[in-house]
């Protein structure tokens, strides 16, 4: 390999003081994403990193073996909306997937196809919803995977445009009202940078079909007093309540009900506490099935009156149990999925709390989709695990009997791999699970090129899945190592807590003593380690790559959340202050964060083999993140290793994301690992 040369980056004399402390940005000018200065950097660091990555012989090896897994058909479970039951289709190397639909038994029909919003498939479809009877849809369409949305209203039969489209959406679900309208929320758009400047107050509207934008309905959040980062709405399917959500960070929420058969009605207050959480579930005739954590970390779901919808007056319909409730309902029925050591186990009750039966999964893995309008006599299940890919199952509500509706052909046998659960013990003797996937043959002599993935937050649950990507690592010999570390909600609201503010250190913990597990146990060694994450897993990566450079040969962050004094003043990221507290809130808190900040910890060591991931159109997490940080490692390492950066371009936050760039992104990544552990042929994977 050449000796790397990486490109110039200019210091600033930015500092700036907390509590009496000054604290140096000398990065600061990376985060003018609009600048030709930044700009010039992202071309030139891109550069850099292609020259690298070119060297490694295999890369295009790695593409096809890639490649020929996720070119398979993959088809979701099917939906019924008015005369015609819909469902996505992705033939194998689509860059995105297509809606269909067919009426009884008739042949299916495209419906929408978003490749052909572009040509190089970088805008894509981010959501669809019904009218009532079918007749209408609307749907949102986002370029480059950003999270500004525009929604457009199409006529099902002759799918011509109603109306114009709306500009400027984000963070928003669109909920019918009948066949009139629907409800959606946005921000103001910003003065500044639309990638980075900060969105403070959601607005709910409410949008007429065929009227202009801005003759739109102002619901709820255009007031100070109604002032809130996060507002949805969620309309009953019988057109009677419209439920809205109202929060500051992305953890609990106020939220309040209005009956839209009277017009003389006003919004009454169902839960004003905003340390819990609370959607609706379903309605029936004055009813309201909500579910909730309020006093249930592993949630439940109550009834209650919607005239008098207050907590006080909330009726137990399925109790808080020791596993973590996922509930969703069908053909009048609730599913309650629940989560026991990140394996789903599956119910049905009626919507007294009666249980009907237990449903019988094909395995031990993760099930979802149970969701169906409340007069369906069927629904449909998707069941996955990391060797199974995703099938569709259907089920009959009434005799709870399931059969497999869709069965994918892909290239990979899944029954020459096993995955299997372990426990491993923390710093501070808490007891997590991690699910190892490898190949049968798989000898533990700890020369397993291995990836240890991990997020750790937002009370997101880690549950089994397929992914082409995955199958590909194991493909190429590698083990597949996910922990379900504390920040997550694997356990429940207090498995969530556990790992947030001032206790964020317990995750990074846990990560640590994952890598370690699998060291001890023979499974991999240091110089075989990856460790990967992405968005609140990339500041994983980053912190345990300061506080421990020895443990893994190779550091993947992606879109990751790096400086930690500064994430809150971005985009929708004080929205997050739940999970990570900020640096103006205490002295103690800032002490806190810059203890372990990425940015602000790099030092003169011998880091790992670091590549950075971000793309130069996320506004979730905006690139500056990443640029900063890349530009300090490449400051401060003092071993060979590289320290790379790759930008994609046109591209977000990773919805959305071209199937063509997916093959790209994963033939650099892997081969960027397995060369860096000293691997120089795919034939001879451990020297």
């Amino acid at each position: 390999m050449q000796t790397l040369t990486y490109p110039s980056t200019r210091k600033g004399d930015v500092v700036d003081t907390y509590f009496g402390q000054e604290v140096a940005d000398p990065y600061r000018w990376l985060e003018d994403d609009r600048s030709e200065e930044t700009g010039a950097w992202v071309d030139a660091q891109n550069v850099v990193t292609q020259n690298y990555l070119s060297q490694i012989t295999y890369r295009g090896e790695i593409a096809e073996v890639v490649r020929n897994l996720i070119n398979y058909e993959r088809v979701s479970a099917p939906f019924t909306e008015g005369e015609y039951t819909y469902f996505y289709k992705n033939d194998g190397l689509q860059n995105q997937s297509v809606v269909y639909r067919q009426k009884g038994d008739g042949e299916p029909e495209v419906f929408l196809d978003p490749n052909k919003f572009s040509d190089d498939g970088t805008i894509s479809l981010a959501a669809l919803a019904f009218s009532d009877d079918g007749s209408l849809a609307a749907y949102q369409t986002s370029t480059g995977g950003s999270d500004w949305r525009q929604v457009y209203v199409i006529n099902t039969e002759t799918m011509e445009q109603v109306g114009e489209p709306l500009q400027d959406v984000k963070f928003s679900g669109l909920s019918w009202y009948k066949n009139e309208g629907f409800y959606y929320s946005s921000y103001d758009k910003p003065e500044g940078s639309e990638l980075s400047e900060k969105t403070d107050q959601h607005k709910l509207y409410y949008h007429v079909v065929d009227t202009a934008q801005a003759e739109d309905v102002k619901v709820f959040g255009h007031t100070e007093e109604e002032k809130h980062r996060y507002v949805g709405a969620q309309v009953s399917e019988d057109n009677r309540f419209l439920m809205v959500s109202a929060a500051v960070t992305t953890s609990g929420n106020r939220a309040f009900v209005k009956d839209l058969s009277d017009p003389q009605s006003t919004f009454k207050l169902v839960k004003e506490d905003v340390s819990t959480d609370v959607r609706l579930l379903t309605t029936k005739d004055d009813t309201l099935y909500l579910v909730t954590n309020h006093d249930a970390p592993n949630t439940r779901i109550v009834s209650v009156n919607a005239s008098a919808p207050d907590v006080a007056n909330w009726q137990d319909v399925i109790p808080e149990t020791e596993n973590v409730l996922v509930p969703s309902t069908a053909g009048g029925f609730i599913f309650a999925e629940y989560i026991q050591d990140a394996i789903s186990k599956v119910y049905q009750y009626t919507l007294d709390g009666e249980q009907v039966r237990a449903i019988e999964l094909p395995g031990i893995g993760n099930a979802g989709s149970f969701a169906a309008k409340a007069d369906a006599t069927q629904t449909y299940f998707t069941f996955a695990n990391y060797t199974t890919p995703t099938t569709i199952f259907s089920l009959d509500i009434k005799s709870g009997e399931s059969s497999v509706f869709n069965a994918p052909a892909i290239n990979f046998d899944g029954s020459q791999y096993v995955s299997e659960q372990v426990f491993y013990t923390s710093k501070d003797g808490t007891r997590v699970p991690m699910i190892i996937t490898h190949h049968k043959d798989t000898e533990l002599n700890g020369k397993n090129p291995t990836l240890l993935y991990g997020y750790g937050g937002f009370n997101v649950s880690l549950m089994p899945s397929f992914s082409s990507t995955v199958a590909a690592w194991l493909e190429l010999g590698g083990v597949y190592a996910v922990a379900n570390i504390r920040g997550g909600g694997e356990y429940g609201k207090e498995w969530h807590q556990a790992a947030i503010q001032m206790k964020r250190q317990n995750a990074f913990d846990d990560f640590i003593a994952a890598g370690e597990y699998l060291i001890a146990q023979n499974y991999t060694s240091s110089q075989y380690l990856a460790i990967r994450g992405g968005s609140n897993g990339g500041l994983l990566v980053g912190a345990v790559a300061n506080q421990r450079p020895d443990l893994a040969q190779v550091a993947l962050p992606a879109v990751g959340v790096m400086d930690m004094l500064r994430y809150h003043t971005f985009t929708a990221g004080a929205g997050w202050a739940y999970d990570y507290g900020t640096a103006e809130q205490s002295e103690e808190m800032f002490e806190y964060l810059k203890g372990y900040s990425p940015l602000h910890n790099i030092r003169a060591t011998e880091y790992p083999a670091i590549m950075v991931t971000t793309a130069d159109r996320d506004d979730r997490v905006v690139p500056a993140h990443s640029f900063k940080y890349a530009a300090t490692l490449q400051e401060f390492q003092q071993g060979s290793n590289p320290t790379l950066i790759r930008i994609e371009k046109d591209a977000g936050h990773g919805a959305g994301t071209p199937v063509s760039k997916t093959i790209e992104q994963f033939a650099d990544l892997y081969g960027f690992t397995l060369w860096n552990m000293g691997i120089r042929s795919l034939d001879t994977p451990a020297q």
